[in-house]
């Protein structure tokens, strides 16, 4: 998979169906060459035509070859103040004021498996065939010294980077900015592709021409953000869902990030990603090591579609971790839709048993349940638990829960806190607070101080006698703000530049010891529903509520934006009670069920207050789902039509086992009009030499991809669902 041609001084990354190429330059730059389609060999530094370009400075050791430049040369990782102007990958203030950085091939180590972080999260390369490239590159004057982490995931067509950053000289060196990744294209006429959106709209994919200049999306609010996603596509302009060229960028990464392209002067591109260099510095002592998050590339020949799907596989398989991250989760119900603070033990054990009778297998205890948590202006951070409303604690709570047949979660914001509560009051400096500024609130709490030993051990400590007081199975993870006031008391004037990544190393090191001491204990992430759902929490959290808004016709446009990097085993989906909270919009109990059924599938409601008929129905959604779980969580996925395109009256989706063997399609009505076009629905990813039933009628796979479907006509919101069995 990585091999090195001393002849040609060219380094060659293959997976499956790529080839990524870099060569070492005879003044020691490292170039980047290629990255496409699968090669048998061959130096593509011939792609590298060098030009007399005015205004593009020449290196020193070129002599009066004006012909190279830096800026021009695609480069691994990209340089700064030496004559390259475009978006450098590194930038640094060094000791004598200075902040020039030209880094240069030392030697590079080939070694078997997958590298590791140590204190981040990254995909791992147990069961799969894996192989390490590390290049050493060094700035001959700063005594700076880069190690390129390169990894191969042969089966999913991944490369990983990283990026290590170490102070070989006897000076400290303030890094300002490191890229995790640079990605240049020589010449091309590319569109991208970010997901942008908002609170309730997460994820919203927008496709645009590169134009001259820099395009850039990014989060400087403590997370990787409701607004934008650390995901990254650059792709041909006639790239569709099933063909043409191209290239997934995504940073394993939940804090402040940058995801940038230039398109420049000469028709190049470039890509990086990594932390946003807003408010981040970092003093690197000598001898000491920065290591930058992981960035995951896919490329793809054959569109977005195949993209996704590789990119939903080694998420799945080689990131999540844990009993559950291949396993089906269990169906569970939470109550916060049903009743926001408003409840006690008989109300959760009512909303239960309730579930129990139709199904549901596990019982979430929502937001409220600790403190004087009677609203949201008081309680966070006394995670002791409030025996007005559960009188004797969880635990007793946690058997009837059990006696029912049910397994038991329950609700938690442990980075946050209240000033109405007993720890603020106790420790008001526990909180990020700039001296002598007032306090700026969200939701009216503050943000506690993590990158403080004393805070951080207080919170994995309450968490651990959480778990250790009741038979737990499942926490939900909540973050409901983003981070303002970011000042810790903890750090000197000099350091205060780290303390947004600090944060975040400090949230993965709470989540990474509950992974080792409650290994069975399944964690969904939450951020305000999807305002963290990012690659770095997934290594933690095997899923993810995907939105806070339920609406089924809105979840059809966020979970097709999330679906474009992440699996529908990540995405949080429920069923909740109609009209919506957030849209006001009534939409079919069949249709939410399908809707949901594409995500972990639950339920968000007090089934009390349904009809006997309703109860039929999700009981029936509850036992279909059992019978085809493993087809929407294993099965590769495909987006037939968009919701997001005007002319599409319908949105359709479908999931695909890997032997072709069996399918669920999903389909809802969006728009209705007057005497209508009789739809067609073409199916993908079946095997055309194979007959399947559909509805108990044999088709053709070959029928059912090229000639498709004949759909019947629904009201707008209606929905089928089609399961289909090879026979």
């Amino acid at each position: 998979m990585i091999g090195f041609d001393a002849s040609q001084r060219t380094i060659n990354l293959s997976t499956r169906s790529t080839t990524y190429q870099m060569k070492i330059d005879d003044t020691g730059v490292l170039l980047h060459t290629y990255y496409s389609q699968k090669l048998r060999g061959g130096d593509l530094s011939r792609l590298i035509c060098p030009e007399d370009r005015g205004f593009s400075p020449n290196p020193d050791e070129v002599g009066k070859n004006r012909t190279w430049s830096l800026d021009t040369q695609p480069q691994e990782y990209s340089s700064s103040g030496v004559g390259d102007f475009r978006m450098p990958s590194l930038e640094a203030d060094l000791a004598d004021g200075s902040h020039t950085a030209d880094f240069r091939y030392v030697r590079h180590t080939i070694s078997e498996g997958k590298y590791a972080l140590e204190g981040l999260p990254a995909f791992y390369g147990e069961g799969v065939t894996a192989q390490t490239l590390t290049v050493e590159l060094r700035d001959r004057c700063s005594g700076l010294v880069l190690e390129l982490l390169y990894g191969v995931l042969e089966e999913y067509d991944m490369i990983t980077r990283s990026v290590r950053v170490r102070n070989d000289s006897s000076a400290p060196v303030r890094l300002t900015k490191v890229a995790s990744a640079c990605l240049d294209f020589p010449v091309g006429d590319h569109d991208f592709i970010t997901l942008g959106g908002a609170y309730a709209r997460e994820r919203e994919p927008v496709r645009a021409a590169l134009t001259q200049g820099i395009h850039t999306a990014g989060s400087v609010r403590g997370s990787s953000s409701h607004q934008q996603n650390p995901f990254l596509v650059l792709c041909d302009k006639d790239t569709t869902e099933d063909a043409g060229r191209c290239w997934g960028m995504a940073l394993v990464y939940s804090g402040n990030f940058q995801a940038s392209v230039e398109y420049t002067q000469f028709h190049e591109t470039r890509m990086t990603m990594g932390i946003h260099p807003f408010h981040f510095s970092w003093l690197l002592q000598p001898g000491e090591t920065f290591t930058a998050p992981e960035a995951a590339m896919v490329f793809s020949a054959r569109g977005l579609g195949y993209m996704s799907q590789m990119f939903h596989r080694a998420i799945r398989l080689n990131l999540c971790r844990g009993p559950w991250k291949d396993a089906r989760r269990p169906i569970l119900i939470n109550n916060w839709e049903a009743t926001l603070f408003n409840f006690d033990a008989d109300k959760i054990c009512s909303i239960a048993q309730a579930a129990s009778k139709v199904g549901v297998e596990m019982m979430v205890m929502d937001d409220g349940w600790f403190g004087q948590r009677n609203d949201d202006f008081g309680g966070l951070g006394d995670w002791n638990v409030n025996q007005e409303k559960l009188p004797g604690g969880l635990a007793p709570l946690a058997q009837r829960i059990h006696d029912l047949g049910m397994k038991f979660g329950i609700w938690v914001e442990p980075e946050m806190v209240n000033e109405n509560s007993d720890l603020y009051r106790a420790h008001p400096d526990w909180a990020f607070q700039v001296p002598g500024r007032p306090l700026t609130r969200g939701r009216y709490q503050l943000v506690l101080d993590l990158t403080r030993t004393e805070v951080k051990e207080y919170v994995l400590n309450n968490l651990r006698a959480m778990l250790r007081s009741a038979d737990i199975s499942y926490v939900k993870w909540d973050m409901n703000r983003s981070l303002t006031d970011v000042w810790s008391a903890g750090l000197p004037a000099e350091r205060q530049g780290e303390v947004y990544h600090r944060f975040v190393l400090a949230v993965y090191e709470i989540l990474e010891a509950l992974h080792q001491e409650f290994p069975h204990l399944l964690i969904e992430g939450c951020s305000g529903g999807g305002g963290r759902f990012d690659c770095g929490m997934l290594y933690y959290t095997p899923q993810i509520w995907c939105s806070d808004n339920t609406d089924a016709a809105d979840r059809l446009r966020i979970q097709y934006g999330t679906s474009f990097c992440y699996p529908c085993s990540s995405m949080g989906a429920h069923v909740s009670a109609v009209p919506n909270g957030l849209t006001h919009r009534a939409t079919p109990l069949h249709t939410r069920g399908v809707v949901a059924a594409a995500g972990t599938f639950g339920y968000e409601l007090d089934l009390n207050e349904m009809t006997a008929e309703e109860l039929e129905e999700v009981a029936h959604q509850i036992a279909a789902f059992r019978t085809y779980w493993d087809v929407v969580m294993r099965g590769d996925y495909y987006r037939l039509t968009s919701p997001f395109r005007q002319e599409d009256s319908y949105c359709a989706w479908m999931h695909v086992t890997a032997d072709k063997s069996r399918a669920v399609v999903g389909l809802v009505q969006t728009q209705r009009h007057a005497n209508p076009v009789r739809p067609l629905l073409r199916l993908k990813g079946l095997d055309p030499d194979r007959d399947y039933k559909v509805n108990g009628v044999v088709y053709g796979g070959d029928e059912l991809m090229y000639a498709g479907l004949a759909l019947p006509f629904l009201d707008q919101y209606q929905a089928v669902q089609y399961q289909i069995e090879a026979v």
